[in-house]
């Protein structure tokens, strides 16, 4: 490569950051705006009752304080 070319490259590169640096806060605005009219279209969703299934039933709370004992 010669100066000529590297200077090229160098312009094309710049240019290129530039040009990221005007569009991406664009592009982040419009992921922001789509996650959140996904959760507002979940939210209008009504809530599904949330069931356990016989082989899913909580486990009743057990307190262990100190260090484990031989019963």
């Amino acid at each position: 490569m010669n100066g000529n070319q590297i200077e090229g490259l160098i312009g094309m590169l710049a240019t290129f950051g530039i040009l990221v640096l005007l569009v991406l806060p664009s592009v982040l605005g419009i992921v922001r705006d789509r996650r959140i009219d996904r959760q507002l279209r979940a939210a209008e969703r009504p809530a599904a009752p949330r069931t356990t299934g016989p082989a899913q039933e909580p486990e009743p709370h057990r307190r262990r304080h100190g260090a484990a004992r031989a019963a």
